[in-house]
């Protein structure tokens, strides 16, 4: 399994945001990570998330600790995953 880093990407898999891709972009503690979509590509807004309400994916960005949203969408721009992230995908069941 991937491991929970800055830079890869997951799906959330509870919560009104269930379903949608987001990016982790920084790691807060052993329990919490900071995600986001961005908002503008796949309507995840940037916040805290429990890192038990997210399968990791296997794609990863390279991104720097902290990246704003315009600078997450041009390392998913850069790597070709912009349409990919848009399209939401049907949340596991835990």
């Amino acid at each position: 399994m991937p491991a929970i880093e800055v830079g890869r990407i997951c799906v959330k898999i509870c919560g009104r945001e269930a379903g949608h891709k987001c990016v982790i972009v920084d790691i807060i503690d052993k329990s919490f990570v900071l995600v986001t979509g961005p908002k503008t590509v796949t309507g995840v807004r940037r916040r805290r998330t429990n890192i038990n309400h997210l399968e990791p994916l296997a794609e990863k960005i390279e991104i720097k600790r902290g990246a704003s949203d315009e600078e997450v969408a041009e390392a998913l721009k850069a790597k070709g995953l912009l349409e990919n992230m848009a399209k939401p995908v049907k949340p596991t069941p835990e």
